[in-house]
């Protein structure tokens, strides 16, 4: 019994990943303390509720992001989608067009951006951070034109029961944008995990020439792992546009490197092939759980950027030593 509980313990431990998750979920633990000592307030049922709520969307364009980032790319459009779901969802609605019909041509846009990134980075051969550098200048121009550059008014009354599903509302307890954060996890994890998809976007990651002569269809696996990334920005704009009731043209600033924060903070490589979805779960609930107690501890917020940019950078650091190994200087006669 002894040398199964053995024999399990180190399957897990030996999963891409496992052991910055164990580490990452330690720290956690301990900043939950911290932040608890330094104000009980902390653990209320209230904060523990909106915690949970703020982390939601972080964790959604995490998990977008580290599909990406395991197949040793990066999206840098994520904000401007973001900022583009939110715009057109409630410029649609406040022009009189039924909400879900609003949500459905606000994903379809969203999922076309998505394919875009991936066809130029894998059919056309163009280095992820241009591509999705200029396709996020892009996102965020029709974010500007499709209300004439200006934010949008409420979008009304008739979106009551969207704000409901994607903020507002509570289900068994807890808010609906959780209970949408954790289907999506589920799907995400099960797809990544469980499928043909899931390995080939690790082979992809790992060593894209052997994914290559392995008979893996790199242009349709970095297409399928973009998609994944627009549409979870879409999903947080449509949340971000039921939270405030109506379009802003800067939503989703800086979510690109919240998504990034997520993901390595939780053991993501961003060399590509390592990383596990728990993982960008407990990254997006540090980043949370720092906003919320730094905020608690009366520090501004160029402080907890701060932090959380060191945060990045160190991780990232790690992650890089560990994989590659210390340069080390040539000796000289």
């Amino acid at each position: 019994m002894e040398k199964e509980k053995q024999n399990v313990f180190k399957r897990i431990m030996s999963i891409r990943g496992m052991g910055q998750v164990v580490t990452v979920t330690v720290g956690l633990i301990v900043l939950c303390i911290v932040f608890g000592i330094m104000n009980p307030t902390f653990f209320s049922s209230r904060n523990v509720a909106n915690l949970l709520r703020q982390i939601a969307p972080i964790l959604l364009v995490g998990i977008g992001q580290s599909y990406v980032l395991i197949t040793g790319n990066i999206d840098l459009s994520i904000g401007s989608v973001l900022g583009m779901s939110c715009m057109i969802s409630a410029t649609l609605m406040t022009k009189g067009v039924n909400p879900w019909v609003a949500v459905l041509i606000t994903m379809v846009i969203c999922v076309f951006t998505g394919v875009l990134n991936g066809l130029l980075v894998a059919q056309c051969k163009l280095p992820p951070f241009i591509a999705t550098l200029g396709t996020m200048t892009v996102a965020r121009g029709v974010a500007q034109f499709v209300n004439g550059n200006y934010n949008t008014d409420a979008i009304g009354e008739e979106a009551e029961l969207f704000r409901d599903v994607f903020y507002y509302g509570k289900t068994i307890g807890l808010y609906n944008t959780v209970w949408i954060a954790i289907i999506l996890f589920l799907i995400f994890n099960f797809l990544l995990s469980r499928t043909r998809t899931g390995r080939h976007t690790y082979a992809i990651g790992s060593n894209i020439e052997a994914a290559k002569l392995s008979g893996v269809n790199v242009v349709a696996t970095t297409v399928k792992v973009y998609v994944v990334s627009a549409f979870c920005a879409g999903i947080v704009g449509l949340i971000t546009c039921a939270t405030s009731g109506m379009g802003t043209m800067d939503a989703g600033n800086m979510y690109e490197m919240y998504a990034v924060a997520a993901s390595v903070i939780g053991g993501v490589s961003t060399l590509g092939g390592q990383g596990i979805l728990i993982g960008t779960v407990i990254g997006a609930a540090i980043w949370g759980v720092l906003q919320n107690g730094l905020q608690f501890a009366g520090a501004p917020v160029a402080i907890r950027n701060i932090v959380i940019g060191i945060i990045v950078v160190v991780s990232v650091l790690l992650d890089v030593i560990i994989r590659t190994g210390m340069p080390r200087k040539k000796k000289t006669d």
